[in-house]
């Protein structure tokens, strides 16, 4: 095990892209109507958005940060949501452009990684399009924050984007986790924490907001800029960064003091590489901050 700063615990942080889409304007950015008006009402549309999943390669094995969208839900909307109200809603909401090779397996081949070398996938929280193609990865250690389990199994949890059905999968390894207290002064301003890999390399912080059991991943290692990915806290580092909220945040609050938290770690690591997983401008900020 490498403690942060005495070896190079992480060899490479890599992002992959699962496909793109389009949203509106008052999602990511916000609006003074009711989502359910915007979503029925405005005709504005960004394009363009990723859906990111990250790739860490640890000496102890490849960790990801997420698994981005299945491409089944473009072949049959209706059956991958398992809810007519949910693609009503859906078509209205989000746009996808994905297609057959944007799923976490060939993403990953890309990379040069071998699926079968993904050891643990840690998710920030269980929204559809941060949970797909589990069916990859059964071989792996699969992390969720307990609360979002808790959200996942609840009834009628679709609505609220959780679609359990492609998560509890038969043969998955979930281990459901509560992030703890920690002497860790990176981690002071999240108040606890959750170890990954048992050296301080990987740590899950607690982000609410998004949605309550929402968690950022803190990534430390020698011969690198330490990096916080933020995965839907914010849908760009700008908005995080003034505190601009967007559209859609199911605890106000909890998401304006998480956003303070990640200002703390920027004012305590001035070269924190902050990357949220629906950001334009991510794979560009990573790249410049991993050159090859």
């Amino acid at each position: 095990m490498h403690a942060p700063g005495t070896g190079p615990s992480i060899r490479s942080v890599r992002v992959g892209a699962t496909g793109v889409g389009s949203m509106h304007p008052e999602h990511r950015y916000g609006s003074r109507l009711p989502p359910v008006a915007w979503a029925l009402l405005s005709r504005r549309w960004i394009d363009g958005v990723p859906v990111h999943f990250f790739a860490i390669d640890h000496h102890d094995g490849l960790v990801l940060f997420d698994t981005g969208l299945d491409p089944a839900i473009a072949d049959d909307p209706r059956q991958y949501l398992g809810s007519a109200l949910g693609v009503f809603f859906l078509n209205r909401l989000f746009r996808w452009h994905i297609e057959p090779e944007d799923n976490v397996r060939d993403q990953l081949t890309q990379m040069g990684h071998d699926v079968a070398s993904v050891r643990t996938v840690a998710f920030s929280h269980l929204h559809f399009d941060h949970t797909g193609c589990i069916e990859h990865l059964l071989h792996a250690r699969l992390l969720a924050p307990r609360r979002e389990w808790q959200a996942l199994t609840e009834p009628n949890a679709e609505r609220s984007w959780y679609l359990r059905q492609h998560v509890d999968r038969p043969g998955a390894q979930w281990t459901l986790f509560d992030a703890a207290p920690s002497d860790d002064p990176d981690v002071a301003p999240f108040g606890a924490c959750y170890d990954v890999m048992g050296d301080r390399s990987i740590v899950l912080v607690p982000t609410p907001g998004h949605t309550a059991g929402s968690v950022s991943m803190l990534l430390r290692s020698a011969g690198m800029p330490p990096v916080l990915l933020i995965a839907d806290l914010a849908f760009e580092l700008d908005m995080l960064m003034t505190d601009h909220l967007p559209g859609v945040a199911e605890d106000v609050e909890a998401m304006r003091a998480s956003n303070a938290h990640v200002r703390a770690l920027r004012e305590r690591l001035p070269d924190l590489v902050i990357l949220p997983s629906h950001d334009m401008e991510t794979a560009a900020r990573l790249a410049a901050a991993f050159p090859a």
